[in-house]
């Protein structure tokens, strides 16, 4: 059964990182724009009952994916499947933005495990 989706469309967050803002919510998606601030990081974190699916569309990203850690460009796609631990950052000179697509049953805020985070979060 779908877990209730607390997000809204045009809903959006400042973070100590950046800016997501929510472009679109069905019964087990939500669509995010991802803006990462020069010389930041998300969270290192994985979720148990989500998938997420990122296409970069400005910048260059640093990513971390299980224990892979590389670079992608402009128009570069990734698959994050549940479970996997990912991370995205940006320490190039511009904005970092992304699209980040999560699928699955639950899409909360409660389904993320955070392995290690630069802001104090758990």
């Amino acid at each position: 059964m779908t877990k209730a989706i607390a997000y809204r469309r045009g809903q959006s967050d400042d973070r100590p990182w950046g800016k997501w803002e929510v472009l679109d919510v069905g019964a087990q998606h939500i669509i995010k724009r991802i803006t990462v601030n020069p010389g930041h990081v998300l969270s290192l974190q994985f979720h148990d009952h989500r998938n997420e699916h990122w296409v970069i569309v400005r910048g260059i990203a640093n990513v971390t994916l299980g224990e892979e850690k590389f670079k992608k460009g402009e128009n570069a796609a990734l698959y994050i499947p549940a479970g996997t631990k990912h991370r995205i950052g940006n320490d190039g000179p511009g904005i970092l933005e992304f699209i980040e697509i999560q699928t699955g049953e639950i899409l909360s805020e409660d389904d993320i495990t955070r392995i290690e985070d630069s802001y104090g979060r758990s």
